[in-house]
């Protein structure tokens, strides 16, 4: 458990140098990530892929799992990974896994927010140009040797509409991680990039060490591979066996890895529904590392002696979004600010998260520079809720349906119980609110594609900048009406990750101008301001910071919690 002195003066060295140290426990997706519940149904437990599926799965890496030489690492987690391709995601359940067996050119340092050597060896940013140094003698799992071309046709497969090979179907990371930011990419030799933005970008290099942003084999990429089944990278893991019927993702280390070789020869990736029961595996030495505890799950780690619970600040958000483009209702500011003032988010922090997680007040979290100390949470006020809504026209109510996911989230242990808990809030105020709980792969999909009224979401960072949340996740990326604050999701270059499909003009502007801003205190001060708005015209309803909660087996050694990227389990040694 993190000391408050500690979380205090690690949160102030953050916002002061940007790319400090970060000692939270992450997970490792980032993805941004979109990252189940104790409450999980065993249907909901067989939905996620627990064993209780089909006998029927797909295997890739022969008929049987290979037979590890050295020692397995086994991590457990609350839902299975819907697909294998960086490009074709926004789960950070996905990133778990890809993380292992991809590179990108930039990474960040384990446990930290700095960024370190990957497969390129030496960067430099000026203005708009950015030129990287490529690593010799780096081999992928397909036996083909790493160029510059392969980060080419990894850029163009993700953002270019003329390029042959280009994905169609790719998620939501290419616009705001490299599509809007590159003008060219340009080979400059086997061993040299040269790459020109559209405009100065601030967080650009961190950008490149995303999840979303490693390198796939341009063979791999132009040839007969199913990249959501397969894994060609240059990782210190590859693929040996996908079991999707039981939710199983067997990796095995790579022999011709350019890097030190990893200490686990096998990493299993198995996949339990409920948080109980993924904790009973871990204290019974079923696992070795865990993720997505609750209160609940982590009495059953801390009352072990095999196993213990690993908690730091974390660097993410848990919020509820209202859809703008399908509720009307929710296009007024009044509507918006009334049902955050009709849920109990301390209620909820509390009683339900107990003690993971503190209430939120802006989208930007308390480890990151341009977080606004002077905003609060909305206090619960019912009076003041009924007042707007029927100042706004609603006195009498309405209805919507929430959509949540059904699998614990660093962000939110138990989801279903606090979607229970605003349709418990909101009713006491007229608002009738129906719970559409789902599998995490089939939320992703019908979120993304903008089939919620409302919806209960949360973000992991990917890069550790404020950027990350204020633009990729309210930030519309599109045109939008003269005099209207909201867009129809069916806008072409509609941004899906902004789920609010909010689109404030002064609010775009800051960000904007944040993104082009090279000096750290005048990015900061652009923050605050959007996030004062932001609070303001509740888009979302702020519901929380979440730390980063794992278990950990006591034969487990040299695993380092992280908020940014990872797991990383390279290093990692199991007695």
């Amino acid at each position: 458990m993190v000391h408050e002195d500690d979380q205090q003066s690690r949160r102030e060295f953050m916002r002061a140098a940007g790319t400090a140290t970060v000692a939270v426990t992450g997970v490792g997706t980032t993805a941004g990530c979109l990252s189940g519940d104790a409450d999980t149904t065993e249907d909901e437990t067989a939905d996620a892929g627990d064993g209780t599926g089909s006998d029927e799965g797909t295997e890739t890496g022969g008929d049987t799992e290979t037979e590890p030489t050295g020692a397995t690492l086994r991590y457990g987690r609350g839902a299975h990974s819907e697909t294998l391709d960086p490009q074709n995601t926004t789960s950070g359940e996905v990133a778990k896994v890809t993380n292992q067996a991809y590179e990108g050119l930039i990474a960040f340092q384990p446990g930290e927010a700095a960024l370190t050597e990957a497969l390129a060896t030496d960067w430099s940013m000026e203005g708009d140009s950015v030129t990287l140094t490529l690593r010799e003698g780096v081999t992928f799992h397909d036996g083909t040797e790493f160029t510059a071309a392969d980060f080419v046709a990894t850029y163009r497969r993700f953002v270019d509409e003329d390029y042959e090979y280009y994905f169609e179907d790719a998620s939501a990371y290419g616009p705001f991680t490299l599509g809007n930011w590159i003008d060219s990419v340009e080979a400059a030799g086997d061993y040299e990039l040269e790459i020109t933005l559209t405009q100065s970008y601030a967080p650009f290099l961190r950008n490149l060490a995303m999840f979303p942003s490693v390198v796939i084999s341009q063979e791999a990429i132009e040839g007969d591979v199913d990249l959501d089944q397969e894994m060609v990278g240059t990782g210190p893991f590859e693929l040996a066996n996908l079991d999707d019927a039981n939710g199983r993702i067997q990796l095995t280390a790579f022999d011709d890895y350019w890097g030190e070789s990893p200490d686990p020869s096998e990493v299993l990736f198995l996949t339990r529904g409920q948080n109980n029961t993924r904790a009973q595996a871990l204290v019974e030495g079923e696992m070795e590392i865990i993720d997505g505890l609750d209160p609940s799950s982590i009495d059953i780690v801390e009352g072990s002696d095999s196993a213990e619970v690993r908690t730091i600040e974390g660097i993410n958000i848990g919020y509820m979004a209202f859809n703008m483009s399908r509720i009307e209702a929710f296009r007024d500011r009044r509507v918006r600010q009334a049902i955050s003032y009709a849920i109990d988010t301390q209620a909820i922090v509390e009683n339900i998260y107990e003690g993971i997680a503190t209430q939120a007040d802006q989208p930007i979290p308390p480890a990151l520079f341009g977080h606004n100390d002077d905003l609060s949470p909305y206090e619960t006020d019912r009076e003041q809720a009924q007042s707007l809504l029927e100042e706004a026209g609603y006195g009498d109510g309405f209805s919507f349906s929430l959509t949540t996911f059904q699998n614990p989230r660093g962000y939110n242990p138990a989801p279903i119980r606090t979607a229970e808990t605003i349709r418990t809030n909101l009713a006491e105020i007229g608002i009738e609110v129906t719970i559409d709980d789902r599998p995490f792969s089939d939320y992703l999909t019908y979120t993304s594609e903008g089939n919620h009224e409302a919806t209960l979401s949360g973000w992991y960072t990917d890069n550790a900048d404020p950027d990350n949340f204020c633009y990729v996740l309210l930030h519309p990326q599109c045109e939008v009406p003269d005099g209207q604050d909201w867009v129809s999701w069916d806008t072409e270059g509609f941004n899906t990750s902004n789920y609010a499909a909010w689109a404030n003009s002064e609010y775009m502007g800051l960000v904007e101008d944040a993104q082009t801003t090279a000096d750290q205190g005048e990015r900061a001060d652009l923050y605050s301001q959007a996030a004062a708005i932001a609070h303001e015209e509740a888009p979302w309803v702020y519901i929380d910071y979440a730390q980063e909660v794992r278990g950990v087996a006591s034969t487990v050694s040299g695993y380092t919690v992280a908020a940014i990227g990872g797991p990383y389990l390279t290093n990692v040694s199991v007695e």
